[in-house]
């Protein structure tokens, strides 16, 4: 295919097929302490997902992983973490905010991987005493450093308001369309970075 017709937007058969294909996307779980409340929300993002049937969902919990820390061992460790990292078009990462940053084991979990992040597409749903703002904004420069391109929309969620006694996660009904749009930013830049890849 020749330059004036990806100008003019003709598209091989791959690049048609390759935009239409759904993507596989992991709702990365960023916390992995005992007691935490990262599984109820992931959950939570997943049953909207699903709904939309737009792509593939599935729950990443990194605690399954059992990650050491990085430079302690010869990185071995690593191999099923980064070939389930190859399998995802994208991800939803699930951010508790943690002394106004993302948790250790997320950020051990970002740097035990390279490539496998690089030209997809992520969107951040974050919880805290402020809504997880500030780790949220942490983590958009950890991405940009991994190219992984962060989507505009974050639904913000509160440990005052959308949980019960902190622990029982009850969102509110007004976070709704604020999933659903950054689920949808998440699929469309998904399918673009994927022509890049």
């Amino acid at each position: 295919m020749g330059f004036l017709d990806k100008l003019f937007g003709k598209q091989t058969k791959e690049e048609v097929q390759m935009t239409t294909e759904k993507l596989n996307i992991g709702i990365i779980l960023g916390s992995t302490r005992q007691g935490r409340v990262s599984p109820q929300v992931g959950e939570w993002v997943k049953g909207i997902a699903d709904k939309r049937g737009d792509a593939n969902y599935e729950i990443v919990d990194i605690a399954d992983f059992n990650l050491p820390f990085l430079g302690t061992t010869d990185g071995a460790e690593g191999g099923p973490w980064n070939e389930k990292l190859a399998s995802l078009d994208g991800f939803v990462f699930i951010v508790q905010e943690y002394n106004h940053s993302i948790t250790g084991a997320l950020k051990n979990a970002l740097d035990f991987a390279r490539e496998n992040w690089y030209n997809k597409a992520a969107g951040i749903v974050s919880y805290g005493s402020t809504g997880g703002a500030r780790a949220a904004e942490h983590l958009r420069g950890i991405c940009a450093e991994l190219k992984i391109a962060d989507v505009r929309t974050h639904p913000t969620l509160s440990l005052f308001t959308d949980f019960e006694n902190m622990s029982v996660f009850k969102p509110a009904d007004l976070h709704l369309d604020n999933v659903n749009a950054m689920l949808g930013e998440v699929v469309e830049w998904g399918r673009a970075l994927k022509t890049v890849r």
